[in-house]
C-alpha cells in the first residue's frame, strides 16, 4: 500500500516569506534561490498532494516568530498549518517559549488568559495532534489526559506507569488505506537549557532514545508496526550542499538516528535548520531513512513508501525521500494568500511605525570573535535601559536571541531605505523576554565568560558568545583548557577583580540559566525592568540613526 509524507520543520511563523539570507536555500543544482512563504508553501504541498498523503512536522512551528504570528500568539501559525493538512507534529523547544499552560491552549483552544481573544474569535485549538514522548511531569501523582483516546489495554498502563506521567500524547496513530501508521514525538532533551525555566517547572525532558523506545513499545502493544519517528533535534551540515545530500557532522541527531529502536522504520528532524537525505543503520544493521528540510518552509521533505497489508509493517526498501525546495516561481496559493494579507492587515498599524533609522545593514552574522554587529547593538540597548534603577554597569546578550538582521532597503510596506519599523525591531528580539540585572561579583563574572565554552562541567553542547556591551571588554583563548581561556576582563577601562560586585544585565532566559549559563543563577539584588524588545525600539529611536556597531569588544588569541 503506498503512502507519501510530506514533512515540515522549524517553520518558526514564516506566514510572510523569509528575507536575506533566511528566505535563500541552495538547490540541488548548486544554485542559490529564493525559497519561503505560506502562499508558496501551500501551493507546493498541494502540488505534492495526492490521496495517500499524510502531512506532519518535526517541531518549532511557532515561537521565535515574526510580528503578524507573534501579536496573536501565533494562532494565525496553527491555524496555517491546519489548512495545510498537517496531522501529526512533534513539539520542539520553541513550543515552550510561553510556557507549557500556553502550549496547551494553543492545543487544545480558548482565548489568552491576558491578551483575550484575537480579531478571529475564540481559539479553537489546533487542527492536528502534537506529540513529545519524551515530556514528563517531575512528580509522578501529576494529572494528565495524554493517553486520552489511546484506547489502551493494561499492559500499555503498566509500560506507561514504569515509565512516568506522561505530559502530552506520547505517540499519534494515523490510518491510511486501512493500515495504522505510528508517528512518535521527540523534543531535544535540551529544552531545559534554552527556555525560560519557569513555564517548564513542573515538567523533564528525558532522554530522546530512552523515550522513543518506550513509545515504540506503545505502538506496538497497539498493534502498530510502521513507526515513523518525528524528532526536534538534528545535526549540521558541510556548507554549500545540495538539500538531498547527506553531509550531516554526527551528533545528537545521528545519535538518535542510529540508536532508537529497530522498530522504528524512519527518523524525520528538525531543530538544527539544516537540510539532508541520509541512510542510517539501525541497531539490527538494516537501512532507514534520516532526514531535515531546512526552516522557514523552504523545503518539503517528502517520503514515499509502502506498507506491507501481511505484516503491517513499512518495507524499507520502498523509501524514496527527496527534498523539495519550496521555490517562489509557482502560482501562490490564492487562499492563503487572503489569509496572510488579513492577519497583515490586522497587524500593520503596529507593524509599519516607524521607530528609527541605520546607515546601512546592521546584521547578526559573527565575526572571528563571536560578536556580532547587531548582537553589539542589542547589548547597547540593553544597558541603556537597564542603568536607570537597575544600576546596571555591563550587558550580556545571547546570541540566539538575535533571530534576523536589520536591513538598509526599505520594504514593501514603503517605509523607506534605512527606517526601521517596529515589525522589524521585532524580528530580531521576539522573545518579549523581561530584562533583568543581578549582582554578580567579578570571580562569578569570569564563570559566565568561561561558560560560554564547550569542554566546562555545565556541559555546553557549543560555543555560545554572548554579545559584550561596549564598555565592556576581555580576551579569550582558543587553546587554553577550560578554566583559563578568559582573561583580561575590563569595564570602563579598568580590570575587574575577583571581588569587585557587577551589576549585570542580560534578559530573564539568561539569568534564569539559559542556555547552560549557570553561573548567573549566582547573582543576588535582582530587579526586573523593561522588555528586551521595548528596551531595543526604545534605543533605535535614542540612537538615530546608527550606523552598525564596530566589533573588536573581544579580543581572540592562539
Amino acid at each position: 500500500m503506498p503512502v507519501r509524507l510530506l514533512a515540515l520543520n522549524d517553520f518558526h511563523g514564516h506566514l510572510e516569506p523569509p528575507t536575506g539570507s533566511s528566505g535563500r536555500v541552495i538547490d540541488e543544482n548548486g544554485q542559490t534561490v529564493d525559497a519561503g512563504g505560506a502562499v508558496y508553501l501551500a501551493a507546493h504541498m498541494k502540488a505534492l498532494a495526492d490521496r495517500n498523503t499524510i502531512a506532519v512536522a518535526q517541531g518549532d512551528l511557532i515561537g521565535a516568530t515574526p510580528l503578524v504570528s507573534a501579536a496573536y500568539h501565533d494562532e494565525p501559525s496553527v491555524e496555517f498549518m491546519g489548512k495545510l493538512g498537517l496531522k501529526v507534529a512533534a513539539v520542539g523547544n520553541h513550543e515552550f517559549d510561553e510556557g507549557y499552560t500556553e502550549l496547551k491552549r494553543i492545543m487544545n483552544g480558548g482565548c489568552h488568559p491576558v491578551d483575550g481573544c484575537s480579531p478571529a474569535g475564540r481559539w479553537k485549538g489546533a487542527a492536528f495532534d502534537y506529540v513529545g514522548a519524551n515530556v514528563l511531569f517531575k512528580s509522578r501523582h501529576a494529572k494528565s489526559d495524554a493517553l486520552a483516546g489511546l484506547g489502551h489495554p493494561g499492559q500499555v498502563k503498566k509500560l506507561l506507569a514504569d515509565w512516568g506521567v506522561p505530559a502530552l500524547p506520547p505517540v499519534s496513530v494515523k490510518w491510511m488505506n486501512g493500515v495504522p501508521i505510528g508517528f512518535i514525538g521527540i523534543v531535544t532533551q535540551t529544552t531545559p537549557n534554552i527556555v525560560t525555566a519557569e513555564g517548564i517547572k513542573d515538567l523533564k525532558f528525558v532522554d530522546e532514545v530512552k523515550a522513543t523506545n518506550v513509545a515504540s513499545k506503545l505502538l506496538k502493544l497497539l498493534g502498530v508496526r510502521a513507526q515513523v519517528v518525528l524528532v526536534h533535534e538534528g545535526d549540521q551540515v558541510a556548507a554549500g550542499q545540495s538539500p538531498d545530500a547527506c553531509s550531516v557532522v554526527p551528533g545528537a541527531g545521528s545519535r538518535i538516528a542510529t540508536q532508537v529502536d529497530a522498530e522504528v522504520d524512519m527518523v524525520l528532524s528538525g531543530h538544527s535548520h539544516q537540510a539532508y537525505l541520509c541512510t542510517v543503520k539501525d541497531p539490527a544493521g538494516r537501512n532507514r531513512l534520516y532526514s531535515q528540510g531546512g526552516s522557514f518552509g523552504r523545503v518539503i521533505t517528502s517520503v514515499d513508501l509502502k506498507v506491507d497489508r501481511r505484516t503491517l509493517d513499512i518495507d524499507r526498501a520502498s523509501v524514496v525521500a527527496d527534498n523539495h525546495l519550496v521555490t517562489r516561481t509557482i502560482t501562490p496559493d490564492p487562499q492563503i494568500s487572503t489569509f496572510v494579507q488579513t492577519w497583515k492587515d490586522r497587524v500593520a498599524p503596529v507593524a509599519n511605525r516607524a521607530v528609527g533609522t541605520i546607515t546601512a545593514d546592521i546584521t547578526n552574522t559573527a565575526v572571528p570573535s563571536g560578536e556580532s554587529p547587531l548582537g553589539n547593538l542589542i547589548a547597547d540597548a540593553q544597558l541603556a535601559a537597564t542603568q536607570t534603577g537597575g544600576n546596571a554597569q555591563i550587558a550580556l546578550m545571547n546570541p540566539g536571541g538575535v533571530r534576523a538582521p536589520l536591513t538598509y532597503a526599505g520594504s514593501p510596506a514603503g517605509e523607506g531605505d534605512g527606517v526601521v519599523t517596529y515589525g522589524e525591531a521585532f524580528a530580531v528580539q521576539p522573545f518579549n523576554n523581561l530584562m533583568q540585572v543581578v549582582t554578580l561579583t567579578g570571580a562569578q563574572l569570569k564563570t559566565v565568560l568561561e561558560q560560554q565554552f564547550t569542554g566546562g562541567p555545565n556541559n555546553q553542547a557549543f560555543t555560545k558568545i554572548l554579545q559584550p556591551s561596549a564598555n565592556l571588554t576581555y580576551t579569550y583563548s582558543q587553546s587554553a583548557a577550560w578554566g583559563g581561556k578568559v582573561s583580561a576582563i575590563q569595564i570602563d577601562g579598568a580590570p575587574v577583580t575577583d571581588t569587585q560586585t557587577i551589576r549585570v544585565a542580560a534578559n530573564n532566559f539568561l539569568v534564569g540559566g539559559g542556555d547552560a549559563f549557570q553561573a548567573f543563577t549566582e547573582g543576588t539584588e535582582l530587579w526586573s525592568g523593561p522588555l528586551d524588545i521595548d528596551a531595543f525600539v526604545e534605543h533605535l529611536g535614542r540612537a538615530n540613526p546608527i550606523a552598525p556597531p564596530a566589533t573588536g569588544r573581544i579580543t581572540v588569541t592562539g
